[in-house]
């Protein structure tokens, strides 16, 4: 990313983040809700990815993934809660030129790489309930491995080539971004210049890497769902719904949120209806992951207890 390349061609240095500033009498209050939804989201997914570090019997690829989605939920919403407090406190809300690309290239990122991340824990669902015998032997270490990073070098890669188009753009008026983070979207209606390479790479990446993953994950269900119908007792088809359940609902919530967002006419959503959606899908989403993964799962439950009854050295 060369910043200098940038200055060039644009005469704007910053941006203003106008954010919820039009809340002007419940500044302190959002801050306060805000402050305490971000500190859940860091201690419940931090705190998953400690137990299936420290808890043999979380050492499975179903866990090693969900570390990893903890991971980076914990990195999601740190690029822009941060800021979106800051802008409940600060009179100045505005953001240089530099710190909004990256801070776009590294929320596009780990966008992408949560669509791969939720599609690989799909596939793994789909390993573990149509082919259970086989399960172990495919879905090994080294496996999981390969997966997880390709997930992660795929979605930065995408992102710098999405992102790299921003160069053709020109900012020369007006410099307000009616959200409380940097958006591609809010960018491109910014731009004084029209690019429609830069539109047109934009769109068809993140289609692919938003379409294909979901694409994927339908099918695999499709498939586990069939496969579970097909078990004889109540009892075991039970089990092996509630295995899929949480991250069924997880990919429903994420997923749920982007298609009312970007598919649905945008001429139909005001602007105050759009922040509230990036809200839920930056800020909210992430701290309901853990205590969706949490709540039902007796594994992860039992190796707290291990965990906090340890440190009280009662065991």
């Amino acid at each position: 990313m060369a910043h200098p390349q940038w200055r060039n061609q644009t005469s704007i240095t910053k941006f203003l983040l106008l954010g919820f500033g039009n809340l002007h009498e419940a500044q302190i209050l959002l801050f306060v809700l805000f402050l305490v939804i971000y500190l859940v989201s860091l201690a419940g997914n931090l705190l998953i990815v400690v137990l299936v570090v420290a808890d043999h019997h979380l050492h499975t690829p179903m866990y090693f993934f969900l570390g990893n989605l903890s991971f980076l939920e914990t990195c999601y919403t740190s690029v822009t809660a941060p800021r979106l407090l800051a802008g409940f406190l600060a009179d100045d809300r505005t953001i240089s030129f530099r710190d909004c690309i990256t801070q776009l290239y590294f929320f596009s990122a780990l966008a992408c790489i949560e669509c791969f991340l939720l599609a690989v824990m799909a596939y793994d669902r789909y390993l573990a309930i149509c082919n259970p015998l086989s399960y172990m032997v495919v879905m090994n270490f080294r496996v999981c491995l390969q997966l997880v990073s390709a997930s992660w070098m795929t979605g930065f890669s995408v992102s710098a080539l999405a992102v790299g188009m921003v160069p053709q753009l020109s900012f020369c008026g007006p410099k307000e971004i009616n959200n409380f983070f940097c958006d591609m979207e809010e960018l491109f209606k910014l731009s004084c210049t029209k690019s429609t390479l830069a539109e047109m790479v934009t769109l068809v990446s993140c289609s692919l890497v938003s379409l294909v993953p979901f694409l994927f994950i339908v099918v695999s269900y499709v498939f586990i769902l069939s496969a579970i119908l097909q078990i004889a007792s109540s009892t075991g088809r039970q089990k092996a719904f509630s295995t899929c359940a949480s991250h069924l609902l997880v990919v429903s919530l994420y997923y749920g949120t982007i298609i009312i967002m970007y598919v649905a006419p945008s001429t139909e959503q005001s602007p105050g209806f759009h922040k509230a959606l990036s809200l839920m899908y930056t800020v909210v989403t992430p701290m309901l992951n853990p205590i969706i993964y949490s709540l039902r799962n007796k594994e992860v439950k039992g190796a707290f207890r291990k965990v906090v009854l340890q440190n009280l050295g009662m065991i």
